[in-house]
């Protein structure tokens, strides 16, 4: 890879985890109406899993793509295995991610005594 494509790489990444942050902040807010703290931290939780979960590419090497993104397509585009690649990331992801939505959940538990 070139310069100019290691460039692209780097501007993407930067652009998208700067929207990630913008679209996070937005959508906490809309999730302050919900009454349940489990349930606001369980759709924050599900919403970092499913959209900053990454793939490794397999077109070119150590570079990640959004796994969502790349198992999309994939899908769509009929290729069974990268799809199912893509879908075992989100899948370890999400159970990561339950693990510290409970411990979360107990710290907060805890600290409201």
């Amino acid at each position: 890879m070139d310069a100019d494509t290691q460039l692209a790489y780097g501007i993407f990444w930067s652009l998208y985890a700067v929207a990630f942050v913008i679209f996070f902040i937005m959508v906490s807010k809309l999730f302050r109406v919900l009454p349940l703290y489990g349930l606001r931290t369980l759709l924050q939780a599900a919403l970092v899993v499913i959209l900053l979960t990454p793939v490794q590419s397999t077109e070119a090497v150590n570079w990640w793509i959004p796994a969502w993104l790349h198992g999309g397509y994939e899908f769509i585009l009929g290729e069974a295995d990268e799809a199912g690649r893509a879908f075992f990331n989100l899948g370890l992801a999400s159970l990561v991610m339950l693990l510290v939505w409970v411990l979360d959940l107990v710290r907060y538990r805890l600290a409201k005594r």
